[in-house]
């Protein structure tokens, strides 16, 4: 192993430990009366859960790796002096949190260089994590149980494809309402079990599709890794493996060839 391996998996094994204990930290003020909500100026719900874990992330990671450049959906940009990028969304799926529903979660991507090598998704108010390392393939952990291999699933017909996605107006308004009509009635199962719980659904095999019309790259940065680890594939609505466009769609190879000519007319 070399030197940029071992600098990797370091990273890698702070992250999922990291990832369980902000986690943790959200699960204080989930389902409390006391949760107080604010709208931003892209009219998206935030809470003082999402910044102060988003704060606790920072600041350890700024501790144990103070080289690293860290990006953060409440707190911006911090710039760094070598490789590593941290990429974090404290909670996503705010509106899930609000509404006491156990679907959020929280996401840290790892880059090196800017290719994304290491993600988790850390479900706190179910138990679940998925986490992945570029090599090492991706981990389905469940509390109490040892972890296991995730793999996407085998569906290779979209009529047999269980269909997710977080916002259906977000089709709508961007224009691809007739692709979503397309998908929703080309598959066999549509549910808006959405944000990241539906990627982690999509990398255990559980779920077949998913796809956002609408996505920040705080939104995608963990995806990617863990779905490419867990053999599927994460791009952009044009095919392209990439956390920067806005959008995102996440199945195995079968189903994406499948796919893109219904999303093409809208990009």
């Amino acid at each position: 192993m070399n030197t940029a391996d071992d600098a990797l998996r370091t990273r890698y094994s702070f992250a999922c430990d990291l990832a369980a204990a902000a986690g943790r930290r959200t699960l204080r003020s989930f389902r409390s009366p006391r949760v107080a909500v604010e709208t931003k100026a892209d009219h998206t719900p935030v809470t003082r859960a999402d910044r102060e874990t988003e704060a606790f992330l920072r600041e350890r990671i700024a501790a144990a790796f103070p080289g690293d450049g860290i990006i953060g959906e409440e707190h911006g940009v911090t710039e760094g002096t070598g490789p590593y990028r941290w990429i974090l969304d404290p909670i996503d799926g705010t509106r899930s949190f609000i509404c006491g529903v156990p679907l959020y979660g929280t996401l840290i991507g790892l880059q090196r260089d800017g290719a994304g090598v290491a993600g988790v998704i850390e479900i706190p108010a179910l138990g679940e994590s998925v986490h992945a390392c570029a090599g090492e393939g991706a981990w389905y952990c469940r509390r109490g149980r040892k972890p296991v291999r995730a793999r996407v699933s085998a569906c290779a017909a979209l009529g047999e494809a269980v269909f997710l996605t977080s916002d259906i107006d977000a089709f709508h308004t961007r224009g691809a309402g007739d692709a979503f009509q397309a998908l929703a009635r080309g598959c066999r199962v549509t549910r808006t079990w959405g944000d990241c719980y539906g990627y982690l659904l999509v990398a255990t095999g559980r779920a077949d599709l998913m796809i956002d019309p609408r996505m920040s790259v705080w939104d995608a940065a963990a995806v990617l890794p863990v779905v490419e680890e867990a053999g599927g594939r994460f791009t952009d609505w044009r095919g392209r493996a990439t956390v920067a466009a806005g959008e995102g769609v996440a199945c195995n190879e079968a189903l994406l060839r499948q796919v893109l000519p219904l999303l093409g007319a809208t990009v």
